[in-house]
């Protein structure tokens, strides 16, 4: 998707966990492993985002893991809705005017099979990757630490 706004758009990254592996994606612009996600829609909110990414990217159904979230009626009926908050939030520079505020959440699949992208774009390698692979993977330092997370929080012990 284009960016929405000259100065800043609001993106998501979702790791996800199937078992004992955490699925990577070879990005298509920067050449490098990273997470599955993109950018926050205007009609969207984070979660929605999250979750149509991974449909769109690599086909999976996932469920997206957070702070246990208040029943509705602990709201006193005013029109709000809680959601999923990220487990970080981050931000890169794009360029000297452009950059992303990210939004990094954590998930399950529920399954292992990944499918091709809906855009043709984002049709690179994926690969499901265990704890010991990634420490020999050249990752961001950030991609490392959520990856590790993921698998230490959701993998199967």
């Amino acid at each position: 998707m284009p960016h929405i706004h000259e100065k800043v758009d609001f993106t998501v990254e979702v790791f996800i966990v199937y078992k004992d592996k955490v699925l990577l994606r070879m990005h298509d612009k920067f050449n490098t492993w990273l997470s599955i996600g993109g950018h926050i829609e205007l009609d969207e909110n984070p979660v929605e985002a999250a979750i149509r990414e991974v449909r769109e990217e690599v086909g999976l159904e996932i469920e997206l893991i957070g702070p246990k979230l208040p029943t509705p009626d602990e709201t006193d009926g005013v029109d709000y809705r809680h959601i999923v908050g990220p487990r970080y939030i981050g931000e890169h520079h794009v360029n000297n005017v452009h950059r992303h505020i990210i939004l990094v959440y954590f998930a399950k699949a529920k399954n292992d099979i990944v499918s091709e992208s809906i855009m043709e774009h984002e049709r690179t390698e994926t690969r499901w990757v265990t704890k010991e692979e990634l420490k020999n993977m050249k990752l961001f330092p950030n991609v490392l630490s959520y990856a590790e997370e993921a698998l230490e929080e959701l993998g199967e012990k």
